[in-house]
Order: structure tokens, then sequence, then C-alpha cells
């Protein structure tokens, strides 16, 4: 399960580290910051939390999921570890908050939701 996670995660990351060393898609500078957070939502999150619907998360799997997002918004604003920024003042630079986590229930419960909306076997076992 954790392997699941940390997988995921490694290849939202991989193809970060890809496009920002290449042609730095995230990072460029002349570009707004929303149009910067719409591609690391669209990109890499998509990535990183496919299928994320059926996965059971553990403390320590919450814990990594949100350490990836702040990694990602610290790699947009081009933030290094010696640079000692606390997270509550990247999140501010970039006016978000910690979602990952919301999103994933998001998109657990309207997975739900699809399956009850079905007539299958896996209606009749969540519905026991």
């Amino acid at each position: 399960m954790m392997e699941d996670v940390l997988a995921k995660l490694n290849v939202g990351l991989l193809w970060l580290k890809l496009h920002s060393a290449r042609r730095g898609l995230v990072l460029l500078a002349h570009w707004t910051l929303e149009l910067r957070k719409k591609l690391v939502k669209c990109h890499i999150w998509s990535i990183a939390l496919y299928g994320a619907e059926n996965l059971t998360l553990r403390a320590v799997d919450q814990k990594q999921l949100e350490s990836f997002e702040m990694w990602c918004w610290r790699r947009m604003e081009k933030i290094i570890w010696t640079d000692h920024v606390r997270n509550e003042e990247v999140l501010l630079r970039v006016n978000e908050q910690r979602n990952i986590l919301h999103e994933i229930s998001k998109r657990k419960t309207n997975w739900i939701g699809h399956i009850l909306r079905r007539n299958c076997l896996l209606k009749r076992v969540i519905e026991r």
C-alpha cells in the first residue's frame, strides 16, 4: 500500500523535475502565479493522485502527500531548503491552503456516488 503511494509520488516528482529542468514550465517567472498553480494541479497532481479514490491512507501516507504538496509549491517558487522558509510562509506566497487531502476525499466521495448509482456487485458489497 505504502509502495503504491510512493510510486505515484515519485512519478509526479519525476515529471516536475524533467519539465522544470528542460523547459522550466512551472518555474517560468513571467507566467502568472495562477497559471503556474494550474499547471502543478493539472499535470503533477493528476499523476500523483491517479487512483487515489481507491487507496486507504494511513497517517504516514497522509504526511507524505502533504510533504509532496509542499515540495511542489516550494519548487514552483524556487525556494531551496537552505532558505529556511516555513510552510505557512510558502502557502501565503502561493496564496493556497493545504488541500491535497481534501482533493482525495472529494474524489473518494465522487467515486462512492458513482458506484452507488450503478447496479453491480460492488454496490451490494458497499451496502452490506
